[in-house]
């Protein structure tokens, strides 16, 4: 085969010649490691065979970065547990290639104090908890930087997001104490205006009211994701006369605190209450006793962020836009007593 003209050589060109994508060829010559070594062998050497010279102006571009990505969150004062942070940054930094840098921000500071958006961010992934993180959202994608929504279903067609299923996690959880024999359950919720409380609420509901199962008002309790709020609430529902036999926290640093609850008021968990939690936090299964719980998808929720935030900074042009909402796992520990009767 002949080889081109070495002015006519582009990365289409040896994307033809090594039949593969262009975006794969861009990937391969800036040493991706989305790329399969075998591939970014020998799309080389087809370039360094036709004599290949990479663009100045996409090469000036490349040595311009500042391989720092920027994530964002919702301010912890309002709801974001250190324990989440935590788990996403841990994430992050394992998934991240190792040129790159992270820095960590509060969406709330940032929206107060615009100049934090001066920083050289290559990219950025936004750890949305609520419709109130819009303005911010909005404002980056006008800026025209790379950007992913992780942790909350935006419902936007041009910017790529995942999110977990935290319904269907409620819901099969509940399911999961209703098969046990529980129908006297209690409920203390998250920030009301947070997209996860919203959908384990309603996933919650969905399961008992399928069962018809009537639930005491009295057992029903806004938290604020802390355990403090779990252990003050868990309180108020005993106090009121009547117990219920299990109870479903939106998250675990809830849970821990209504457990303490309990314990302290003298009853057993989980013979005289069960317990449920949210989140599969590192400590949950040290809890006594472990906590059954619904492990959310955090990890694979990051793993595919920072690949399509990777994927984006990579091939500018790509337009390729994905939207996915994860499953989350119910994890069965031993604090949800079986009180069928044999």
């Amino acid at each position: 085969m002949k080889n081109p003209e070495k002015s006519s050589v582009t990365i289409r060109t040896i994307a033809e010649m090594a039949n593969v994508s262009h975006t794969t060829v861009s990937r391969a010559l800036n040493g991706s490691p989305l790329v399969k070594p075998d591939t970014r062998k020998k799309i080389a050497e087809i370039a360094k065979e036709i004599g290949y010279v990479p663009n100045i102006n996409a090469k000036s571009l490349v040595m311009n970065r500042s391989y720092m990505i920027g994530i964002f969150f919702t301010n912890l004062d309002t709801g974001t547990s250190a324990s989440f942070l935590t788990e996403v940054m841990q994430q992050s930094q394992t998934t991240l290639p190792n040129s790159y840098s992270l820095s960590v921000n509060s969406i709330d500071n940032v929206m107060t104090d615009q100049g934090i958006l001066m920083k050289n961010f290559d990219g950025i992934l936004v750890l949305s908890q609520s419709p109130t993180d819009d303005e911010f959202i909005d404002y980056i994608h006008e800026m025209g930087l790379p950007l992913v929504i992780l942790n909350r279903k935006i419902g936007r067609k041009d910017i790529t997001n995942y999110a977990p299923n935290d319904f269907v996690g409620a819901k099969n959880v509940v399911e999961y104490a209703i098969r046990m024999g529980h129908t006297k359950f209690g409920l203390i919720k998250g920030i009301k205006s947070f997209e996860s409380s919203k959908q384990r609420s309603e996933g919650f509901f969905e399961a008992i009211n399928a069962h018809d199962i009537q639930i005491d008002p009295n057992f029903v309790k806004r938290g604020d994701y802390r355990p403090e709020s779990g252990n003050r609430l868990m309180r108020q529902i005993l106090s009121s006369g009547e117990v219920p036999t299990c109870v479903f926290c939106e998250n675990d640093d809830m849970a821990i605190g209504a457990i303490n609850a309990c314990i302290e008021l003298g009853y057993r968990v989980p013979e005289d209450v069960s317990f449920i939690g949210y989140d599969d936090m590192s400590y949950s299964q040290y809890m006594t006793p472990p906590l059954t719980t619904v492990r959310k998808p955090t990890s694979l929720i990051i793993q595919k962020g920072v690949a399509s935030l990777m994927a984006i900074l990579e091939d500018g042009e790509s337009k390729k836009i994905t939207q996915q909402v994860i499953d989350p796992e119910i994890i069965v520990r031993s604090s949800v007593v079986n009180r069928i009767k044999e």
